[in-house]
């Protein structure tokens, strides 16, 4: 198919990138780019920073203007101009130009959907006061900027506990005020398991947010000069509310038109970027993408898989044949002075699609022990007992988390198993690392574990151990370490003295061990092992627990 001219329906991530990488390919194609709004590439994963003051100018967050793109790039760029529907049998597209009212035709040979999504709103009493907002775009971020700086609010209310909400708590306690965050599921960021989330939730404790878990929200009522937030778990005053409750793809037109879509209205996509119009294309937020991993149809709303969409858009309209893989759904969070990462599936999704799975905790320090300001990390990884590969990972700490999660997504992609991690060879020098990375040490873990060397128990499994004696439980850290702390039940034995206390054992009763964060509890399992007792090493340790159940 000769292609002539091509119309690209919104910018930022998808469609800037789009058009940037098809103005490379081919010097002489028209592109034209439609925004209905102002911005065509700003830094939306930045706008949360820009309120909390991290971020300090405006200029900051616009990464390319509306005429420097279209100079670069000679790309006809019209902004306050929406497309609002579309003719697939006369490849026409219906523009209104927001500035004028005026409507008008733009003809296409190839059109890409890049619309984006936009905030859910729930269909709920107060939704739309003055004082509730959403954060999208810049627009949204000075319309809360501003709010702040002239109207002084002492505490602010976020609804949802997703990247936004979490990110938004951050900054606004940073800019003040006191905040209260609601979430309707028993934990915040749903892409972690509530055993990761755990240790998300206490860092925001410890930073004055105000959590409020399994709490539905029912209704906003304008309270004076304040708000009244009401909940199935009572009520709550604020002088702001930020909604932030989750996304959906904004693909009307696409609907309209009668492109495919699925029950949730994302925009059905092939591995070209392809609509069900074989003269459509559609890339970012507002497509159905398929799981790395599991294969299943997701919606997956990040700004990496979206510029990496934008750019196989361009290269089929160009000719070249590029296929979109699948999203692994790889993100990353600050929350306050903790970095939190994931990467792949998490658990919950092993559980739903039936897979055979183990998982690992590990706590490893960021880098070499001797070195001094080490933080220690939080990782847990998921595998599958069956293929041995590597299916998730997730991790919370300080320094050095993004770097593993990085190594970890990196292996998933090219289908590694936990015996390849063992084998990586990375970057080591003691302000950085350990001779024996983080990430090769949940290697060994996991590999230990299917080849029958560790056996392992998990925090949730230690409520169900009975204390009647029928099995046998040891803390095997130091006198002073288990004084300061420890779980019911079980009894003090340091490893260095394991061996003097082995005839007062029985062989004929499991024996489960806890120790900080699972080093010196696999040491003494090996030595209970290797003289015919059966082990059991509980994985992350006191550490991991400890922060679960606080």
């Amino acid at each position: 198919m000769k292609v002539s001219k091509v119309l690209i329906v919104g910018g930022v991530a998808g469609g800037a990138s789009a058009a940037a990488r098809l103005r490379r390919l081919n010097e002489d194609i028209e592109i034209i780019l439609f925004e209905k709004g102002e911005y065509i590439s700003f830094a939306n994963c930045g706008l949360p920073y820009y309120i909390g003051g991290e971020i300090k100018s405006k200029a900051d967050l616009t990464l390319q203007t509306p005429k420097g793109f279209g100079r670069r790039f000679k790309v006809d760029v019209r902004t306050f101009n929406e497309v609002i529907s579309i003719n697939k049998e006369e490849k026409t597209v219906e523009v209104i130009n927001h500035l004028t009212s005026e409507k008008y035709i733009e003809s296409y040979d190839l059109l890409l959907l890049s619309p984006g999504a936009e905030p859910f709103r729930p269909n709920i009493e107060g939704i739309n006061l003055d004082k509730v907002f959403t954060l999208r775009n810049i627009p949204d971020t000075y319309r809360i900027k501003d709010y702040i700086n002239e109207k002084s609010p002492k505490s602010a209310v976020i609804i949802g506990g997703g990247f936004i909400g979490v990110e938004m708590a951050e900054n606004l306690v940073t800019a003040g005020l006191s905040v209260t965050l609601i979430e309707m599921q028993n934990q915040v960021m749903a892409p972690f398991d509530y055993d990761m989330a755990c240790l998300i939730h206490n860092e925001m404790r410890k930073n004055n947010v105000s959590l409020m878990l399994e709490t539905a929200l029912e209704k906003i009522e304008e309270n004076g000069n304040s708000l009244k937030v009401y909940t199935n778990k009572g009520t709550v005053d604020t002088d702001m509310v930020i909604l932030a409750i989750g996304v959906k793809p904004e693909s009307s037109i696409a609907k309209n038109a009668g492109l495919s879509v699925n029950q949730r209205g994302a925009i059905i996509v092939d591995d070209n970027m392809f609509t069900s119009d074989a003269h459509i294309l559609a890339v970012g937020d507002a497509i159905e993408v398929t799981d790395y991993i599991t294969k299943e149809k997701v919606m997956v709303p990040l700004a990496g898989p979206a510029n990496k969409q934008g750019r196989i858009a361009a290269d089929n309209i160009a000719g070249i044949k590029s296929e979109y893989r699948g999203t692994q759904g790889s993100s990353i969070l600050k929350v306050f002075n903790l970095t939190a990462a994931c990467t792949g599936i998490n658990e919950k999704t092993a559980k739903r699609q039936n897979i055979n799975y183990e998982k690992v905790f590990t706590v490893p320090a960021n880098h070499a022990s001797y070195y001094p300001g080490g933080q220690e990390m939080y990782l847990k990884l998921i595998f599958n007992k069956d293929t041995r590969k590597v299916m998730g990972a997730q991790i919370v700490g300080g320094d050095g988390v993004d770097k593993r999660c990085d190594v970890i997504a990196t292996s998933i992609h090219f289908n590694a198993t936990v015996d390849d991690l063992t084998k990586l060879e990375l970057c080591y020098a003691p302000p950085y690392s350990s001779a024996k990375d983080p990430v090769n040490m949940a290697g060994y873990v996991a590999e230990n574990v299917l080849n029958g060397i560790s056996r392992v128990f998990h925090h949730h499994d230690v409520a169900s151990l009975s204390r009647d004696g029928s099995v046998q439980l040891i803390d095997t850290r130091t006198k002073g370490e288990y004084m300061a702390g420890h779980i019911e039940g079980f009894i003090n034995i340091p490893v260095d003295r394991l061996r003097e206390h082995l005839s007062e054992l029985d062989k004929n009763k499991k024996v489960y061990i806890v120790c900080q964060v699972g080093l010196r509890g696999h040491v003494a399992c090996r030595i209970l092992d290797n003289h015919g007792f059966e082990s059991y090493n509980l994985s992350g340790g006191y550490a991991l627990y400890k922060e679960i159940y606080k």
